[in-house]
């Protein structure tokens, strides 16, 4: 199975789809530690699919191993979601897509704006970045999560629904 997490930074889907992969024991895959990698050693992704082109390669093997794999992404565009889509069927697998939201608005921008870097080379959006991220609305079928609650509520909620 591929449990595809999107939604705006800020609204806790690392802590919820890390937590969902630990307890489905699949493998975790963070396109922000992609993103990482990629620019320590000198690139820039910029607005570039290039970390979600690496992720897929990385899926694709999970995959094929028959492991299940959950991908924590904002995935802003219907093509990125789409492409994970794609990926599934080639392997015969099922996808399931999580939006995590954040309903009270002051509560996202306290969260964005209090949020640090976890990972060496990668830069934590601004709230202002946040606003003016180019994010398509969702065709595809998922589970919307109001990440308002524990991160344990979360977590519970969308094994509930995988």
């Amino acid at each position: 199975m591929l449990v595809v997490f999107g939604g705006l930074p800020g609204t806790g889907k690392t802590a919820v789809s890390r937590a969902v992969a630990a307890a489905l024991g699949a493998t975790f895959l963070r396109i922000d530690a992609v993103e990482a990698a990629i620019q320590r050693i000198g690139f820039e992704v910029g607005e570039t699919p290039v970390a979600y082109s690496a992720a897929h390669a990385v899926a694709a093997d999970q995959l094929q191993a028959g492991r299940t794999v959950v991908v924590d992404a904002v995935n802003p565009a219907r093509a990125a979601r789409e492409g994970w889509a794609d990926l599934a069927r080639e392997f015969n697998a099922g996808v399931r897509y999580v939006e995590v939201v954040c309903s009270d608005a002051a509560e996202h921008r306290r969260r964005v704006e209090a949020r640090q870097p976890d990972l060496v080379g990668h830069a934590v959006p601004t709230w202002q970045n946040v606003l003016e991220l180019a994010y398509e609305p969702w065709d595809e079928p998922r589970l919307v999560l109001d990440n308002l609650a524990s991160i344990e509520a979360g977590v519970a909620r969308v094994l509930a629904a995988l």
